[in-house]
């Protein structure tokens, strides 16, 4: 299901878009700490669902058409 991959990303994106002005006004290392934390997993999100949109990985199990999962021999 391409468009739920696209959509996910699509709330990452916003929610940067939202936090973006915040991000340069941090005082203090632990701020630091937590927008470098913030980042990382925007990253990992939008990167996992963009493996998903281009088909690098398969989709999770409960976005897989129900043909694919219920396949005899494939496991």
């Amino acid at each position: 299901m391409k468009q739920y991959a696209l959509l996910r990303i699509l709330l990452a994106c916003f929610f940067l878009y939202v936090a973006w002005p915040e991000i340069g006004q941090q005082t203090g290392q632990a701020a630091g700490y937590f927008w470098a934390g913030w980042l990382a997993f925007f990253l990992l999100v939008a990167g996992a669902n963009l493996a998903t949109l281009l088909q690098m990985t398969k989709p999770p199990v409960m976005e897989q058409r129900k043909e694919e999962r219920l396949a005899p021999g494939k496991n």
